[in-house]
């Protein structure tokens, strides 16, 4: 008589943000579902170094699917099917992601693609860079004298999209929001054009680029010095940029390329 095996359990999928990069940034709850993956699916932005401090020994099988503004990247379409068959054949899939997987993370539509096979999904929160952006420089986000709420807006628009109209948001920002700019460094010149239909060019703003990991580098200028400050330093993706009235006390402290903000640590 043949006894069956037994049947093995269900897959599930769950999308871990990483965090800004340091991995100490990470969350207990994060640590804990990375090791108990099989299948770990790892974004463009999760630093190896992330990975070793997340695993320990562990060594599930890693697949690293790249998604990065501007270069080759992994088609979102094929990470969706991946992320599905594999859950479907029992692993325990983890989708880790760079900050966080719901805030310009594409979570919301890995969400869907699993739910809609029936997988099993839960969402893990992270750091968001833009908190993290702001902290390395220390600036607040919002302050009672300053800033009464905050803004996330990518600069990047879907292809055949069309990006943030920066004439409305210098609007609300002129109300006491701050705004937190993903992925702006390359429209930097339409957001400044955009921003200064509503905000005078002495508002302050920063770049910070690589935030929290020790290669950290950032600027702090103006709104209408930011595309010049931008290209004198040599600043690049990805960076994350603030505009606001919450950077005035930083107004002096422009730090040059060969500075790391991070280098206390």
């Amino acid at each position: 008589m043949t006894v069956p095996s037994p049947a093995r359990a269900p897959g599930r999928c769950t999308l871990v943000g990483a965090g800004p990069g340091d991995p100490e940034l990470l969350t207990i709850k994060a640590l804990r579902v990375i090791r108990a993956a099989t299948v770990l699916l790892v974004d463009d932005l999760v630093s190896d170094a992330l990975l070793r401090f997340a695993l320990g020994r562990r060594r599930p099988r890693i697949v690293h699917v790249g998604k990065r503004g501007g270069c080759a990247s992994t088609p979102q379409a094929f990470i969706e099917k991946l992320m599905v068959a594999e859950a479907l054949k029992g692993e325990q899939v983890v989708r880790l992601k760079g900050g966080d997987p719901f805030v310009f993370g594409r979570g919301g539509e890995e969400v869907q693609a699993l739910q809609a096979h029936g997988v099993a999904v839960e969402v893990v929160n992270g750091i968001t860079s833009g908190l993290a952006a702001a902290t390395g420089i220390g600036a607040p986000l919002t302050h009672r004298d300053h800033a009464q709420g905050v803004m996330f807006v990518t600069g990047h628009a879907r292809e055949g999209g069309h990006g943030p109209d920066w004439s409305v948001l210098a609007q609300a920002a002129a109300q006491g929001i701050t705004l937190v700019v993903y992925m702006g460094v390359a429209q930097v010149a339409r957001l400044q054009q955009g921003l200064l239909q509503g905000l005078p060019a002495a508002t302050p703003a920063a770049v910070v680029q690589q935030a929290s990991l020790p290669q950290q580098r950032h600027v702090v200028t103006t709104l209408g010095q930011l595309p010049q400050a931008i290209a004198d330093h040599g600043l690049g993706s990805p960076s994350i940029i603030i505009v606001g009235d919450v950077l005035q006390g930083l107004q002096a402290a422009a730090v040059p390329p060969t500075v790391k903000a991070a280098a206390a640590r």
